[in-house]
């Protein structure tokens, strides 16, 4: 695009910059009163915490979306800080819905043994082949993991987890990193050029975001079945579209401004998105009234006890009872006893309560222990270097055999605590000492819970 189109094209963007603007509001007021009343009337209804807190969660793209779209395309010197607030949402968001999905199928502990079962159903099936199929279908847990989730069992639910989780860490990580590279000027936002931090940080979100949505679709594919009630494929869908199509769509807007089609300035693209946000947003706000309507949860029990409030009231009243000859009248006491049960869903407070510290308890858990299995290998092969260059330095005549090994096995064991929605992270650490000297073994087992 020549300079002439280019200054053209300028001005024709600030004279569609006001209208765009009104535009745009009009799909973001639809969007926020759509989603607001819906996510209103979870809390009043909140009837069962384990799933409708993360509904919420879900829920508050919309508003999240709307209101940095509309915000950033009215003043552009804002849309950093308004991508930034996205990103991070949307990484959570991702999270959210995973733990939607395992709430619905009763709680993690249900959702590992139905992936053991499947697995134990498969292994029979090894079972009928031959010696060289059952051979050959016996990989690593990642090779598993990419062609046969189904036989994994309870490592396949460890597996997807980790991925929803690491897209939530790289995500908030690399939108920070976008901020301070822009602080520097080393950003540059929808420049593919090596010298600048933004294909690095796209490459990494790309690979990272990938990795959750085959997850998502892997732990879809092995639970649809038993999520046909709350017609999964639908939900799915509809979170998919806001999540992965925004996402791409800027992507898409970048390579055609870098084709020349449009100019390559940086308010223009982000104008584009923006505007195109705000109105997929009210979009996305009527499809969510349907897939996560409230009707399912306005007439059903309390399924979680933990937030039941139980008041029981007596009270004695003396009373006379009339038989048939007024002379034989005697007094009697009558006891009334009344129990009254309180539910989550009476206050909105307690149900905003839970949603943000129960939702924050899961979600800080669920990084630290992903964090934990990521460092495991780092700090394994950090240790073969070390022993590597160890080995290196010592002397031809110097080097002889540890006498002792030391080798550690974590297992994690998933419990659920009763009824509750809270799952507690069990830790095993097996460590076997080898005394290399007179051919020794002994093991030691510690348990701790997270």
């Amino acid at each position: 695009m020549t300079s002439n189109e280019s200054s053209s094209f300028q001005g024709f963007y600030r004279n569609l910059h006001t209208p765009a603007v009104l535009i745009g509001a009009g799909f973001v007021l639809v969007a926020l009163l759509i989603s607001l009343w819906l996510i209103l009337q979870h809390l009043r209804s909140y009837r069962n915490p384990s799933e409708q807190k993360w509904i919420i969660a879900v829920l508050f793209m919309v508003p999240v979306y709307a209101s940095e779209s509309i915000i950033s395309l009215w003043h552009s010197e804002f849309s950093l800080a308004c991508d930034i607030l996205r990103n991070c949402y949307e990484a959570f968001a991702l999270y959210a819905f995973g733990r939607y999905l395992v709430a619905c199928l009763g709680g993690e502990r249900q959702v590992v043994g139905l992936l053991e079962k499947e697995r134990m159903e498969e292994l029979s099936e090894q079972l009928l082949e031959s010696q060289e199929k059952a051979k050959y279908r016996n990989r690593s847990r990642l090779g598993d993991f990419f062609c046969d989730p189904n036989a994994l069992g309870k490592s396949l639910y460890t597996i997807i987890k980790f991925g929803l989780v690491q897209y939530m860490i790289l995500k908030t990580l690399c939108a920070f990193l976008a901020f301070i590279l822009e602080l520097f000027g080393a950003y540059g936002d929808g420049e593919f050029k090596w010298n600048y931090g933004y294909p690095y940080i796209a490459l990494v979100i790309n690979f990272s975001q990938t990795w959750a949505l085959y997850c998502l679709v892997k732990f879809y594919n092995a639970t649809h079945e038993r999520l046909q009630a709350i017609r999964p494929l639908a939900k799915f869908i509809s979170f998919k579209a806001i999540v992965f199509a925004t996402w791409w769509q800027g992507i898409g807007i970048t390579i055609i401004c870098h084709t020349g089609l449009l100019p390559k300035e940086g308010k223009v693209q982000n104008g584009i998105q923006d505007f195109l946000i705000c109105i997929e947003m009210a979009i996305a706000a009527i499809a969510h009234a349907f897939v996560f309507g409230v009707e399912p949860y306005q007439h059903i029990p309390v399924h979680d006890r933990e937030h039941e409030e139980v008041t029981r009231e007596e009270s004695k009243m003396e009373v006379t009872v009339d038989v048939h000859d007024e002379s034989d009248a005697v007094p009697a006491t009558v006891e009334q006893k009344e129990t009254n049960v309180k539910t989550p869903g009476t206050s909105i407070r307690e149900s905003v309560e839970d949603v943000v510290l129960g939702g924050g308890h899961h979600v800080v858990k669920d990084v630290a222990l992903t964090i934990s299995q990521a460092m495991e290998p780092v700090e394994k092969g950090v240790g073969k270097i070390q022993e590597t260059f160890h080995h290196v330095s010592l002397k031809p005549g110097d080097k002889k055999e540890p006498d002792v090994e030391v080798e550690e096995h974590v297992t994690e064991n998933v419990v659920d605590n009763g009824e509750a929605v809270a799952v507690d992270a069990e830790v095993e650490v097996e460590t076997r000492v080898k005394d290399k000297s007179d051919g020794g073994e002994s093991t030691e087992r510690l348990k701790s819970k997270e």
